[in-house]
């Protein structure tokens, strides 16, 4: 089979392998889309935590069962899919506990072993949901948003509130709609005017601030009647953004970390303090985030096409993802088609 390889950082290389076998208690996908995330362009570029070489890249993933045993997940051959890539050990404390999404051993597919930059996969037949309603680029585009209802879940109640969302790339235009459709009302921070205007005509977003053209707590002092967001989240993963936030959050809020970074964050103890800050960190996504968001989109509550703003056939990847990584491709969400 045909697969692409991630050598080292900046180098991806065709190559042929042999189609995996489907191993008993798994299922053989013919892969359909593949949907190109920030982790696949920051391994790229050599700036992903928790990552080794060479790898087949590639986590959201969406296919067509080709090869299952007998099974009690009422999956079938033919069946269309969308694959939950994180594979636990779940027997820690954090399986054991209910949190598959930050195993002690946890192994991403695209990260930690191979991914789904090829043309077939064999993963777990417990790690995989059908849909027979959404279409090939909503089963991909699954995990990305469920990310982003995972965030939301972990912030508890929002309805009525204002919420910040600081990093308007694809996570974050998905805590900014799951956000939404739980009640909040939405303020997006980006530098990105590009980025600030999708997110208002495309995704509903009522306020948007741009940093870096003006004074940032004022603007959301105006917003929230000087109370300031008592919701915020992260998914820039940028360090200065992490740590200017926590002085943007209302006394008795919440923050939520969901974007990652290799560097430590720093934050003034007094204004945390004063705050009674409820400081969260947000990783992956559980099946029922999976489940929720699907059924989101079964009901058009989450939109996805305007998100999907380049394409690529498989054959095409190699040329196309280093184009992906420059900032003149101004990419919010690339599919891959197989």
């Amino acid at each position: 089979m045909k697969t692409v390889i991630c050598q080292k950082p900046g180098e991806l290389v065709a190559a042929k392998q042999k189609q995996p076998r489907q191993a008993p208690g798994e299922a053989l996908i013919r892969m359909q889309r593949l949907g190109i995330c920030g982790t696949d362009l920051h391994a790229f570029g050599g700036r992903q935590p928790f990552f080794s070489y060479p790898r087949v890249l590639g986590h959201e993933l969406a296919g067509e069962i080709i090869q299952i045993d007998e099974n009690t997940h009422d999956l079938r051959p033919g069946d269309m899919v969308a694959v939950i890539p994180y594979l636990e050990c779940g027997i820690c404390i954090a399986c054991q506990n209910g949190k598959p999404n930050c195993c002690t051993d946890l192994n991403v597919l695209g990260v930690h072993s191979d991914g789904g930059m090829s043309e077939y996969i064999s993963v777990p037949a417990d790690h995989i949901l059908k849909n027979a309603k959404l279409t090939a680029d909503q089963l991909a585009i699954t995990e990305c948003l469920a990310i982003g209802a995972h965030a939301v879940r972990r912030a508890g109640n929002i309805n009525g509130a204002k919420v910040l969302v600081a990093g308007a790339g694809p996570i974050g235009m998905g805590i900014m709609q799951c956000a939404r459709i739980a009640g909040g009302s939405v303020i997006a921070l980006d530098i990105s005017a590009d980025r600030l205007a999708f997110v208002k005509e495309h995704l509903a977003v009522e306020h948007t601030v741009q940093a870096g053209s003006l004074n940032v707590r004022d603007r959301l002092a105006e917003l929230t009647d000087g109370d300031f967001p008592p919701v915020i989240f992260d998914a820039t993963g940028n360090r200065q953004s992490m740590m200017e936030n926590f002085l943007y959050l209302a006394h008795g809020g919440r923050y939520v970390l969901v974007g990652l970074v290799t560097a430590d964050i720093c934050f003034p103890d007094p204004e945390f303090h004063k705050r009674e800050t409820t400081l969260l960190s947000s990783r992956n996504a559980l099946r029922e985030d999976f489940q929720w968001v699907m059924e989101c989109m079964e009901h058009n509550h989450l939109k996805v096409e305007p998100m999907i703003t380049h394409r690529s056939t498989f054959s095409q990847i190699i040329g196309n993802f280093h184009h992906w990584t420059t900032p003149a491709a101004k990419v919010i969400k690339a599919m891959v088609e197989f």
